[in-house]
């Protein structure tokens, strides 16, 4: 999630701090899992819990928690909403079918794992996890289906891709903004992160998919599936083409490379940059992708403007719930970033004797499990190291922005959107979402961080 965070003064003691969070944790937990409560109560009463022990006051708690779900739904909620409108549209033109059918169609059901993780991968090299994710769930879950296979089967390795393309490969922007805190070389960094992310996508996507698969070998949900193709079936007489489909799903993918490419060749200034910067923006590109989207796959496929609009409006009210839960998640989170827990524990780790590589690792992962959001462990652990990386050779500061990038997806839990948009999507329990994709976060990051180190003493 696009969200930065300077430096914060902590509001409270370090230990006090740290047992805010914990009992913070443990009260969301709890709650959902023993008492049932709905995620959003939960994870605001948890928000609430964090501040009052953190010692922030009653004034400044709720300011915090506001500014979390207002930041959050501004950002990821609108994206969210884009996203389950062309979701919807593929799935009732029959274009996500016909994306299913030929992906299935014309692949080994043993290659399909390996295929869905190049998917995420291509997917998310320029965008933030959260938008590759509400533009693949359709297409994750109907080649569940088709295809037979477990959920996790094919959940697990879409999901590698996309998130390690946006811990590791500028120009995603969380690399790219680590490259200019540390000053690293940008053709260096690229070829580095490309070499680490094919293998950790690997190990972290098809082979620790099938261990996911046996742990929670749940089906794929019919939020996209079962209802919808029926009903789809009913909509569209006639489905739209491959190329066609592909084209406008890709659409976002090309504008948001368009500014990420745009942003490093292009003159300042310049009318190319220009034209990127306003429509490679996340909420313009997908704007203009659900736009395109009516005519494409709506009359594209034979809908009626009634049809449509029926379909548009039937593509949100699925996603009330999810929207509530991911607005409290960042709620939650700001709450735990305004009371400095993330900056306190940082400036601990870089008093140990740790190499630099673990240590900007592990300053990242502290910040990641603090906070919630990638994102911010990025930019926060590369301004904090900022003094280290000017003191080593080009390099190792691209590896620093590797180890940063690896840590700052380490174990994604109840502070994270993407854990509950996740969740949510996939219909399994906190229990079952823990076992399968927080544990892949980890084994990505672990992964990623031997593969630097490796790397390291190898240059």
């Amino acid at each position: 999630m696009p969200i930065a965070m300077a430096t914060t003064t902590p509001t409270s003691p370090g230990w006090q701090l740290i047992t805010a969070a914990l009992i913070g944790f443990a009260v969301i937990v709890l709650l959902i899992t023993r008492f049932k409560l709905h995620p959003f109560l939960s994870l605001t009463i948890g928000a609430l819990t964090v501040g009052a022990i953190a010692g922030m006051g009653m004034e400044g708690m709720l300011a915090s928690y506001s500014t979390g779900v207002g930041t959050t739904v501004a950002s990821v909620g609108v994206l969210i909403a884009l996203g389950a409108i062309i979701g919807k549209l593929l799935a009732d033109s029959g274009g996500a079918d016909t994306i299913v059918d030929t992906l299935v169609g014309n692949t080994n059901p043993r290659a399909i794992p390996w295929a869905m993780a190049l998917v995420g991968a291509i997917i998310g090299l320029p965008m933030f996890f959260e938008i590759g994710l509400v533009l693949l769930v359709p297409v994750i879950l109907l080649t569940a289906k088709k295809s037979r296979l477990p959920l996790m089967k094919v959940a697990i390795p879409t999901l590698a891709g996309l998130s390690t393309m946006h811990a590791l490969v500028p120009p995603h922007p969380g690399p790219l903004a680590a490259i200019g805190l540390l000053k690293a070389d940008l053709g260096t960094t690229l070829w580095m992160g490309i070499l680490i992310a094919v293998p950790t996508v690997v190990i972290a996507g098809p082979l620790f998919g099938n261990l996911a698969a046996r742990w929670v070998p749940v089906s794929a949900p019919d939020l996209f599936t079962s209802s919808d193709s029926e009903t789809s079936a009913g909509i569209a007489p006639r489905r739209p083409g491959f190329v066609i489909t592909l084209v406008t799903v890709l659409l976002p993918v090309v504008l948001m490379m368009g500014k990420a490419l745009s942003d490093i060749l292009a003159a300042e200034g310049s009318g190319v940059r220009m034209a990127f910067d306003f429509v490679g923006q996340p909420m313009f590109a997908l704007l203009l992708t659900a736009l395109i989207a009516l005519f494409t796959l709506g009359h594209g496929s034979g809908m009626t403007r009634e049809q449509i609009s029926a379909s548009v409006g039937a593509s949100l009210p699925p996603i009330a719930g999810i929207l509530l839960i991911v607005a409290a998640g960042g709620g939650f989170k700001q709450v735990l970033i305004d009371t400095g827990i993330g900056t306190m524990l940082a400036q601990s780790i870089l008093g140990s004797r740790l190499s630099p590589i673990l240590l900007a690792w592990a300053v990242a992962v502290v910040i990641r499990l603090a906070t919630g959001s990638a994102t911010v462990a990025t930019v926060t652990a590369a301004g904090i190291l900022e003094p280290v990386a000017a003191a080593l050779p080009p390099t190792h500061a691209a590896m620093l922005v590797l180890a940063i990038g690896a840590g700052s997806v380490f174990f994604s839990h109840v502070n994270d959107a993407g854990f509950w948009l996740i969740k949510e999507y996939f219909g399994i329990s906190v229990g079952e979402n823990i076992k399968t994709w927080s544990l892949m976060e980890t084994v990505l990051s672990v992964v990623a961080l031997c593969l630097v180190l490796l790397l390291s003493l190898i240059i």
